[in-house]
């Protein structure tokens, strides 16, 4: 849940760079790495006026997701308070100790026998 709230908060931009269809170098701090490929190949034949040029084979792709504006509606509502504070709830009662079982006549002593029956009526168990 945390990392939910921190992701849709938070902004952050990814770069990168592709030779064809295939993956070279991704960054999420700065502009990727190139592969040195997508250097424009021009021909010495044709003379200076001419704009023909071959298209490169590497693209760059940037992927940008902008900050949300958490700040316009910084009050809870009570139907948010009240998950809120059952989430806190319940996320605390996952750490808490269980307690050791509790045996009420662990302290007594059974009674005495002062005629064993089973002798007596001579009841045995095969």
């Amino acid at each position: 849940m945390a990392l939910l709230v921190l992701f849709s908060t938070s902004a952050f931009a990814v770069s990168m760079h592709y030779c064809g269809k295939t993956l070279v170098d991704y960054s999420f701090s700065h502009n990727a790495k190139s592969c040195g490929m997508e250097k424009i190949q021009t021909t010495k034949d044709t003379p200076s006026t001419c704009n023909i040029q071959k298209k490169g084979c590497c693209t760059n792709k940037k992927i940008v997701k902008q900050q949300d504006d958490v700040k316009n509606n910084s009050q809870l509502q009570l139907d948010q308070q009240v998950f809120v504070a059952s989430l806190v709830y319940t996320y605390i009662q996952l750490f808490e100790v269980k307690k050791t079982q509790h045996i009420p006549h662990q302290n007594y002593s059974p009674p005495l026998l002062v005629y064993d029956l089973l002798v007596l009526d001579e009841t045995f168990l095969i």
